[in-house]
Formats: C-alpha cells, sequence, structure tokens
C-alpha cells in the first residue's frame, strides 16, 4: 500500500502532466503543489512510485510521466468524477431535447460526446433484446397486404411488409391489433414469443392464416434486430494527440472501425455504471495507448444500451468521466420521455 504522501504525489504528477504534456520533475511539483515537503522528499517519493511501477522515465528526461498503472490507481483512489457545471447541464438538455427520433438522439448524442470531451465519441443503440414493446400497429395497405410498425420504449421504431395468404377485413384486423397490444404492449421483447402463441385460436378459422404470418414477421423482427448498431463521431480529435501515440496513431484509427471491437470495449450494457479501462486492459492490441470510458444508459432504472468515449491514455478523467455520466442522464431521460 502507498502512503497517503505518495498517493498525493501521484496525484500531483498525472494532474501536471494531463495539464502540460510535459514530464514532471520533482522541483515542479514542489513548487505548484502544496505537498508540505521538500523537493528532496519528493523525489524519493517519486523513486518509489517508479520502483512500483505507478511513474515512468521517458527517453533521458528528467521528469516522469504516468503508467497505466499509475493511471489505473489515479481513477480508483484519487479522482472523483468532476460534476458538470450549471451552464453546461443546461447546454447538454438544450441540445439534447430538439431531436426529432431515435437516430437523431443517437447523432446528437456522438457529436456532444465528441465536444464536450474532445476525444471520440461512441454510442451503441438501444438494443431490442433489452426493450420492451410500447405499441404495435398494423395498417392495411392492400386487401391481402398489412404493414406491421414495432414500436420500442425506447424509441426505435421499425416496419415489415406482411403478405396474408387471404384478403383480411377492417374488422379483423382491428381485432388483431387490439388482441396483440393488450398481450406484449409493455412487456420485454424476450416474453413476446411465448404471449402470442395461441393468439391464432382465438381467430375465426379462414383468418388464422393471416394471424400467424403477422406473429411470424414480429418475431422475425426480434431476431433480425438482435444485430447491434453503433455510431461514432469526433475521430479526427485524435489527430491533436499525436505525440501520446507512441509509434502511429494507425492502429487506433483501424481498431475504430471494427463494430465488434468497439461493442466489446463499450462493455456489456447490463452495467449500467461507469467503467474505465486503460492501455493495455483493453484487449484489442491496437488499443493499448488508448483508454476508454464508458457508462450505460436508458429509460427508467435499467441501461438498454451504453455510450462512451476512446481517447489517448493522458486524458482528463474527472472530466470525462463527468460528461460521459451527464450526458447518458440525459440521453435515458429524453427516451423515457419519448
Amino acid at each position: 500500500m502507498l502512503s497517503e504522501r505518495r498517493l498525493q504525489v501521484l496525484r500531483a504528477i498525472v494532474q501536471d502532466y494531463v495539464g502540460t504534456e510535459e514530464p514532471v520533475g520533482s522541483k515542479a511539483l514542489t513548487e505548484r503543489h502544496s505537498l508540505g515537503v521538500s523537493p528532496a522528499t519528493v523525489r524519493n517519493d517519486m523513486a518509489a512510485l517508479e520502483d512500483e511501477g505507478y511513474i515512468a522515465q521517458p527517453h533521458t528526461s528528467a521528469g516522469r510521466i504516468p503508467t497505466d498503472k499509475g493511471y489505473r490507481l489515479f481513477v480508483d483512489k484519487l479522482a472523483g468524477v468532476k460534476p458538470m457545471t450549471a451552464p453546461e447541464r443546461r447546454a447538454i438538455q438544450n441540445f439534447l431535447e430538439g431531436a426529432v427520433d431515435l437516430d437523431d438522439v443517437v447523432a446528437r448524442t456522438v457529436r456532444l460526446l465528441a465536444q464536450l470531451t474532445r476525444q471520440v465519441a461512441v454510442v451503441q443503440y438501444p438494443s431490442l433484446t433489452r426493450s420492451t414493446v410500447r405499441h404495435v400497429e398494423l395498417l392495411s395497405l392492400a386487401p391481402a397486404r398489412l404493414m406491421l410498425v414495432l414500436i420500442t420504449d425506447t424509441g426505435r421504431v421499425e416496419q415489415r411488409m406482411v403478405d396474408c395468404p387471404v384478403p383480411f377485413g377492417e374488422s379483423s384486423l382491428a381485432d388483431l391489433r387490439a388482441r396483440l397490444n393488450s398481450r406484449v404492449a409493455g412487456r420485454r421483447f424476450a416474453d413476446v414469443p411465448q404471449l402470442v402463441e395461441d393468439l391464432p385460436e382465438a381467430f375465426e378459422a379462414e383468418d388464422r392464416g393471416t394471424v400467424s404470418t403477422v406473429l411470424s414477421t414480429l418475431l422475425e423482427t426480434l431476431v433480425e434486430e438482435n444485430e447491434e448498431r453503433l455510431m461514432i463521431g469526433g475521430t479526427a480529435n485524435l489527430t491533436r494527440f499525436g505525440h501520446d501515440f507512441p509509434l502511429t496513431i494507425r492502429p487506433v484509427l483501424e481498431a475504430l472501425e471494427e463494430q465488434v471491437v468497439l461493442l466489446k470495449l463499450l462493455g456489456e450494457a447490463k452495467d449500467p455504471g461507469v467503467t474505465v479501462r486503460i492501455g493495455h486492459e483493453n484487449a484489442h492490441e491496437g488499443l493499448n495507448s488508448t483508454s476508454v470510458v464508458s457508462v450505460g444508459y436508458g429509460s427508467g432504472g435499467e441501461a438498454v444500451a451504453k455510450l462512451g468515449v476512446v481517447g489517448p491514455t493522458r486524458m482528463d478523467y474527472p472530466g470525462t468521466m463527468g460528461a460521459v455520466r451527464a450526458v447518458a442522464r440525459y440521453v435515458g431521460q429524453i427516451l423515457a420521455e419519448s
């Protein structure tokens, strides 16, 4: 265990290095921070921190920089989440409230996160597998052709054409619409197949084929939309951090193009808290020089997807964590009210 004083020295090193981009020396630390000890004592503390792998000496510089292990300790023990100011919170709310549909919510969220953090923003669309049905609409397009519209609690809208085996009358359509919604509205997608399996039996024999076709289309929609979708923005922000990527920025950019990699980075949506993965904690080799800050968002108390940012390990962790958490909270509110 590190002593309280050495923890304070580590915190000061992280703060100075993030702020100045320059390796930090003992003289600068004692001048900038009220550590209450002499430069010689700070030098001893820095030597101990280096021996334990929390800081390192780049090249022949007299100063030190934090390692992945140092950043990890900083995030776990030393960094409070920096709260957003009242004007910042109002700006977030006003920007997101203008969204007209789910695609617009996601697009605005990506843009906002990239601007707030000046890093790469990644937003996962709400997954149908974790959503509930808000409403199922059935519209007659022709005597034997229907449109099925599925609306989720997260504002997602899916449309499918249904070709009926025989013409289907308006009264039968209204009956099916009412019976279907009475069973599935407000219920989780995972429960839908069981809830509707005996529904055809409630109809006259000549209508059962059409009812079964509509239900098959509905269930196929759930399977098709199992695939996760992402939106990414602010990639150009990485060019500001060229010197933070030891060899080249290319592996980072290539990794960001792979959707599977990004989904793994964001982590499981069911974990709603702020998660920080630093440097080599990211399994993908191309992202070993980056940190990922992510959090779950959703309507109600349950996360239906994740959002977050990717940037260099030399990032403002308290500020980034605060921005990611605040944006997720507002996105959840908008989904709940939509």
